[in-house]
């Protein structure tokens, strides 16, 4: 009897232990995130999965052009050209920013709940079959669950921008780009991933999250993002995962890289457009973090060598 209850006050540790490092992991987690500061409302609607009371949010008699984000983390989940007005009392729009919305069976056994993608912060429910648009989808939103972000109107005055785009080797996507009016200099190199100051040895190994990129810096007078992403679109296969024709891995990923709203919608624009067209596109859509230019021996690689690209063709698709 002794021996089963000591073996019980040890089981009753090891819990308490497992636990208590799980909420701590936990916490640690939601700590790293860095969520915003929610008032009461807000953790009301959005950690406890509540509802605001209908035609009282900010969002819901709103139609300004720009970029709907999740109140908590902060990441993008839909744009205003998705938005539509239903009469029902709540946000509502009829597509999400592809991947940013997670749908879940809601508690009550009858809907489904949509939440952030990234933080899982309640949204509201999705209806489907109503016929409101012609994608007959409703993503019913709380206002609380939202932050608004203007689109970023262009300024004349700009003498330079910056794209920034991965699509396989950063050789091949150099050597079109470089031959487009209104580029006024390029340089390949890693973003996308978790470790300082990689080398091309690191980013090989499979080891380091980046990708291989090229930075584009562009007179907007001369050309415009747009027409550098369709270019993108059209010297890279888009609907490839994670390999280029014979170069295979995650650093040869297809990818777009945004710096700010506008270039955030042309891209899901065009998505869109090659979607519709029957392409079943591949290419991620993220904010641009760290840029870390390549070894010098990458760039202008094919201007240096006086070779072509062995990867890269390219076809029509706009």
């Amino acid at each position: 009897m002794l021996e089963m209850k000591n073996a019980i006050f040890v089981f009753i540790l090891i819990f308490e232990f497992a636990y208590g490092c799980s909420q701590q992991t936990t916490n640690e987690q939601q700590t790293s995130m860095n969520f915003r500061k929610l008032t009461p409302e807000e953790e009301r609607v959005i950690v406890q999965k509540g509802t605001e009371r209908p035609f009282t949010g900010k969002y819901n008699d709103f139609y300004e052009e720009g970029i709907y984000e999740c109140k908590r983390c902060g990441a993008p989940l839909y744009q205003s050209a998705d938005k539509f007005k239903s009469g029902c009392g709540w946000p509502s729009f009829d597509d999400e920013i592809p991947g940013a919305v997670k749908r879940l069976p809601d508690a009550d056994g009858r809907r489904t709940e949509i939440v952030c993608s990234n933080c899982g912060a309640h949204l509201g429910h999705v209806f489907t079959g109503e016929g409101f648009t012609p994608k007959n989808t409703r993503h019913c939103v709380n206002s609380v669950s939202l932050e608004f972000a203007r689109a970023e109107l262009h300024d004349k005055n700009k003498t330079s921008d910056t794209a920034v785009f991965a699509g396989g080797c950063f050789w091949g996507v150099e050597y079109y780009m470089q031959q487009e009016p209104g580029v006024i200099s390029t340089e390949v190199g890693y973003i996308g991933g978790h470790k300082e100051n990689p080398t091309y040895k690191e980013v090989c190994s499979h080891t380091t999250g980046h990708a291989e990129a090229i930075r584009i810096v562009f007179d907007p007078s001369k050309t415009s993002y747009e027409k550098l992403a369709r270019l993108f679109f059209e010297i890279h296969d888009p609907t490839e995962v994670n390999r280029q024709g014979p170069d295979i891995g995650d650093q040869y990923r297809s990818e777009i890289f945004y710096l700010d709203i506008r270039q955030l919608l042309t891209a899901q624009k065009l998505i869109g457009l090659l979607k519709d067209k029957g392409y079943k596109v591949a290419t991620k859509v993220t904010p641009a973090g760290t840029f870390w230019p390549a070894e010098d021996y990458h760039q202008d690689y094919y201007r240096n060598n006086g070779h072509k690209p062995y990867c890269h063709v390219y076809t029509k698709r706009f």
